[in-house]
């Protein structure tokens, strides 16, 4: 107690209290972890850190994992042994449970690489977990056998209780460490070393035996599809995108094959129907038929869009997510981080010192093998044996023996022994009657043989090493081809994949906007993390997220979700600038603010009121009716305005003069067209998106009403609204824009038939798709063109003995008229064909299409004052009386 409390004093007195810090002097005061404290606390971090969570470069083994592999290969006797055996004996190396053993054994069994399982090991894609280790078996796999061990080179070192030895670390002449992976939590640190695929790491280690350059990626059991743009290496700070491998399987079902690395199929499902719960998914139902292979399908209701859903499905649930690596490795007993490509040449120069180490000691052995090889045939072809009968003494046996071998060692690569000349005397009598000069010669050539293919191998270590390597490629690299398919990711804007999941409403008068407003006026359908754009008859505008009630302004003339950088959604607007002020009309777009700050679109004046108001989402310009009031001697009191007339500038924009005088009302007269010039689409094959940005391939310029033609290898055609959420499959052959008019020309095997045919059709009905093929299930898409007059060529095979028929060309055009798509068409030919080879086309002039009238968009904000007067206004003098309540306003 004493003690105690002397130590207590101590630490008190090390931690001053601070001036003004609070604390009174009765009070216990804050103290620093010193003494034994300290110690102890750097001791327990040293141990977790070095003996239990990170694995070291030497193997690539934590400790666990290393004896358990040490007490496999103690046990191997080429049969299994049942996993709780191999727990208990690894407790006599590992300090702590049978539990943690048993899990990391499992583990390491589910990597399928060390361990040859038995029973119920888990499944690493539904998350089952492996049955009790009473039930299961294992064993070591050949590769482990080949790789990890090799006891000549081992360092021994006393188990915990000192009763046992056990390898300080093993031989692992392989970089284990990056094809399993590593994942540790250890105190002050933590380690996440991904696994990379088995074939390449041995290819990189060639490479970096060869002085070549390489790069390593990971490669996941689970498969998936990936984005290494961030890797780093495998260094702090680095990211990777993996998403699992979806597709559509029918109009309502998607279908999901692969799983991205740390999930698993039960807490997949689970995100997705959580996601579908808070209304950022509509799904109908999901299945989940995955047993060897995943597959789970995802019935969507009618209506809803399978490529927008396979976005929100990344967006919003399991299916796509971030891994950040942190490679901590364990080095000279001291942790370090390094990247995954200093790591693997780590890793292979130690294997070549293993190997060189491995191969002096052959060395050794052999020239070992050699020397008491040379000494029995010099001891029996002598009949040195002989001259030991008269000795009685051992030493003198000794020293006959070593005087008889005097004459004939001179050839010998080392001095006799006194451990060589007692190997003699222990040669058996019926060895020695027995003994064959020639079968003795022979063997001393094949270990002289061996001796000078050692010593080759020695003196030419690396391409002995890169032969190893092959070799264990060769051996073991079947069935290890990479299984997560490396791919850039488009980025996927939450609010454009999001489905709309509750209803907004106004209340025009009062100014507030809102979803618990359900007695008032309904809008349109968002969702709760939408933006929505709010335009005020006084001139103001907001942006502001979606809430239950927000107030905005009074007198609300317009609502919209808005979207942001929309360059195409036009603003129509005439309004009157402040009391007695002249009338303005403006057209602009609104591509991005602040949320939540008030912005005017006119001057600022006081009583500024707006006339007329349309909000259009392809850049529509209408024509309006202008009325003005009888005052004076005004001549003109009506006439028409056609937005097309205005340029499109910025929301700041003050816009044109329409008139000075006293507007009445402005009406609507004609509904308008899009004045914006038709949008260039380019489909970018890296990402397989479309943009509007100039990535990858020009598909065309598409007006409102404009359709993708897509085409697959399944001889599915279909039509589309080319949108940038739009999905495009990996078995996708035709991507054009669709022209009506331009017919398609089809060659397909029937399967049914069992013969070529040639269809040409024309798609009648946009947005929809066909199957233009026979539905039997051996039925294939051979060919398919989409120019005017395609030509193909029949290459026929040579029959035997006889001269090959010579090609035939055809013109589709003249074989086959336009027929619909679900015609069977005309057989090709009643022969055996080789090949269908597309030729060039004849030559076709498509007719022009007549452009309409287009306008400049001005996308900078023109914040300097027009005065310019509209042609159509008045030049007299306008005067200033208040707008009346009958007519101030026609809102569209």
């Amino acid at each position: 107690m004493e003690d105690n409390e002397e130590l207590n004093q101590e630490l008190n007195e090390d931690q001053p209290i601070e001036e003004g810090s609070g604390i009174d002097d009765s009070q216990d005061a804050l103290t620093k972890v010193t003494g034994m404290y300290k110690d102890w606390f750097l001791d327990y971090a040293s141990y977790v850190i070095l003996e239990r969570a990170v694995p070291a470069i030497e193997d690539g083994f934590k400790p666990v994992q290393r004896r358990i592999l040490h007490s496999l290969k103690e046990l191997d006797d080429g049969r299994y042994n049942k996993v709780a055996n191999v727990v208990g004996h690894t407790m006599q190396y590992h300090p702590h449970g049978d539990a943690s053993i048993a899990d990391a054994m499992v583990q390491i069994g589910q990597k399928d690489l060390l361990i040859d399982t038995q029973g119920n090991w888990g499944n690493i894609l539904t998350g089952d977990r492996a049955a009790a280790s009473r039930y299961i078996e294992a064993r070591l796999s050949k590769f482990a056998l080949d790789v990890v061990f090799s006891p000549k080179i081992t360092e021994w070192q006393l188990s915990y209780d000192g009763r046992k030895k056990e390898p300080v670390n093993l031989p692992v002449k392989f970089p284990l460490l990056l094809a399993q992976g590593a994942e540790g939590i250890a105190v002050g640190l933590s380690t996440k070393v991904l696994p990379h695929n088995f074939n390449e790491l041995i290819d990189a280690s060639i490479k970096h035996l060869k002085g070549q350059r390489f790069k390593l990626y990971p490669d996941f059991p689970t498969a998936g599809i990936i984005d290494v743009n961030n890797y780093n290496d495998g260094l702090r700070g680095g990211k990777i995108r993996v998403r699992a491998r979806m597709s559509q399987k029918d109009k309502n079902t998607l279908v999901i094959n692969e799983i991205p690395y740390g999930t698993n199929t039960s807490s997949l499902i689970d995100s997705i129907l959580k996601a579908n719960d808070k209304g950022k998914i509509k799904i109908k139902k999901i299945e989940d038929n995955t047993a060897a292979d995943v597959e789970i399908l995802v019935h969507l209701p009618s209506g809803i869009s399978p490529d927008k859903t396979i976005d929100a499905l990344y967006a919003f649930t399991s299916c796509e997510s971030s891994i950040s690596p942190l490679s901590c490795i364990i080095e000279d007993n001291k942790p370090i981080f390094i990247g995954v490509s200093e790591m693997l040449k780590q890793s292979t120069d130690l294997t070549v010192e293993l190997l060189k180490a491995e191969l002096e000691i052959q060395l050794s052995e052999l020239e070992e093998q050699w020397h008491f090889a040379s000494l029995e045939r010099i001891f029996i072809e002598n009949r040195i044996y002989r001259d030991i009968e008269e000795e009685e003494t051992w030493e003198g046996v000794i020293s006959a023996i070593d005087k008889g071998l005097k004459p004939h060692t001179k050839h010998l690569k080392r001095a006799v022994t006194e451990e060589d000349i007692v190997r003699l005397t222990e040669i058996r009598i019926k060895r020695i009657s027995k003994f064959d000069i020639d079968k003795a010669q022979q063997y001393l050539d094949s270990l002289e043989e061996k001796i000078a293919e050692v010593k080759h191998h020695l003196a030419n270590l690396i391409d002995f090493a890169i032969d190893y390597f092959k070799n264990l490629k060769t051996k073991y690299g079947k069935g290890r081809e990479r299984k997560s398919e490396i791919r850039v990711f488009d980025d996927i804007e939450a609010t454009k994949v999001v489905i709309r999941n509750t209803k907004l409403y106004v209340n025009r008068e009062e100014g507030f906007v809102g979803t618990s407003l359900r007695r008032d006026e309904y809008v349109t359908d968002c969702s709760d993390i939408d933006d929505i754009i709010v335009f005020t008859k006084d001139g103001k505008a907001m942006i502001t997220k979606v809430d239950s009630k927000t107030f905005i302004g009074k007198n609300i003339i317009h609502v919209a979700v808005f979207k942001k950088k929309d360059k195409r959604t036009t603003y129509n607007m005439i309004y009157k600038d402040g009391k007695g002020g002249p009338t303005y009309i403006k057209r602009f777009n609104v591509t991005s603010v602040t949320r939540d700050r008030l912005y005017d679109l006119t001057p600022g004046k006081p009583l500024t009121v707006v006339y007329y108001f349309s909000a259009n989402p392809n850049g529509e310009a209408e024509v309006v009716t202008v009325n003005l009031r009888q005052v004076g001697s005004i001549k003109k009191l009506k006439w028409d305005v056609d937005f097309a007339d205005v340029l499109i500038k910025g929301r700041a924009s003050k816009g044109n003069i329409v008139t000075k005088y006293t507007v009445k009302r402005i009406e609507l007269k004609e509904k308008g067209v899009s004045t914006l010039k038709p949008r260039k689409i380019w489909f970018d094959d890296v990402v397989r998106r479309l943009n509007v940005d100039g990535r990858g391939e020009l598909l065309g310029e598409f007006r409102g009403d404009d359709l993708l033609l897509v085409i697959n290898q399944k001889g599915i055609a279909k039509t589309l609204v080319p949108t940038m959420t739009s999905r495009f499959d990996d078995d996708m052959i035709v991507l054009e824009k669709w022209n009506p008019n331009k017919p398609l020309s089809a060659i397909y095997w029937d399967g049914g038939k069992e013969r070529f045919y040639v269809k040409r059709f024309l798609i009648e009905q946009g947005n929809r798709e066909d199957l233009f093929i026979s539905e039997h299930p051996k039925s294939y898409l051979e060919l398919v063109s989409t120019d005017w007059r395609p030509v193909i060529e029949l290459e026929f095979p040579k029959p035997r003995g006889k001269d090959a028929k010579p090609n035939l060309s055809i013109d589709i055009e003249d074989f086959i008229s336009i027929k619909g798509i679900k015609a069977l068409g005309n057989q090709l030919t009643s022969e055996k064909v080789k090949n269908v080879n597309a030729m060039d086309s004849l030559p076709y002039e498509e007719p022009e299409e007549q452009e309409a009238n287009e306008i400049e968009v001005v996308d900078e904000e023109d914040v300097s004052n027009e005065t310019a007067q509209s042609k159509k206004g008045s030049s007299e003098k306008p005067e200033d009386p208040d707008i009346d309540d009958e007519g101030q306003t026609a809102l569209f």
